[in-house]
Formats: structure tokens, sequence, C-alpha cells
């Protein structure tokens, strides 16, 4: 199969809509989205948002994505006793390379591993640091 570059929203969702499927199946990230989540397309769709903002920012869109992706997360850890570690991080990271390895190459498709890189980074800290 020939793969192509990030190119549409289209493509965002079927990334995300991917990974997601693999997060759902995944046996330590599992349980922290499945029982939260209870509108998975509505979810999809939101995060279909952010990375298209995030990937194509210079472009003009119908939609940006406007939530705080922060609080959600320190809300998640704190409702699971403080237990996300840079393992789930780590798995996290490992699925979204691996999705778009088997849907996507280029500039955009490598953009979105750096950008997912660093977010998943500061994501951690930030999670770390609102446990003191």
């Amino acid at each position: 199969m020939v793969k192509k570059d990030i190119q549409t929203r289209n493509d965002v969702h079927l990334l995300v809509s991917s990974f997601y499927d693999k997060v759902k199946q995944d046996d330590l990230l599992g349980p922290f989205f499945l029982p939260i989540i209870s509108d998975w397309d509505a979810h999809i769709d939101r995060l279909t948002t952010f990375w298209e903002t995030s990937l194509f920012m210079t472009r003009k869109l119908p939609e940006k994505y406007l939530g705080d992706p922060l609080e959600v997360h320190v809300k998640v850890d704190k409702d699971h006793n403080h237990q996300i570690t840079e393992l789930h991080f780590g798995i996290w990271l490992n699925l979204w390379y691996q999705t778009i390895d088997e849907l996507f190459e280029g500039e955009i498709a490598d953009n979105a591993k750096r950008r997912a890189r660093k977010m998943g980074t500061f994501l951690y800290l930030k999670i770390f640091e609102a446990r003191q």
C-alpha cells in the first residue's frame, strides 16, 4: 500500500479513530479511558479537531480546538489515585507512532509524532506537578 501524508480532516479522523481503537484494547490504557468516555463519537470528533488544529495551524479551519487538555488529564490522574506513570505515556506514544506508521508517511505525519512526544512530556510533567 502506498501511503500518503496527513492532508485533510478526514485523514486526521482516520488517524485518531484508528489510534483510539488500539487504546481501547490496551490492557494498561483502556481502563483509564473506557470508564470515563461514554460517547466515543464525540470524543473522536473533539480529538480530531484538536489534532487538526495542532497540525494545520496556518490553515483557515472551520473549527478550532479551544479546550484544556491539561485540566482533563490532571482530573483523570486524580480520579485514578495518581496512578498515571511515564509507562502510560510511553505506551500511548508508541500506539500513536504505530498508528501513524501504519497509515501515513511524510512531513505532517512526522510532525504529528513530534507534537505527540512534546505533548506527552508536557502533560506528564504537569500531572506530576499537580500532585504536589
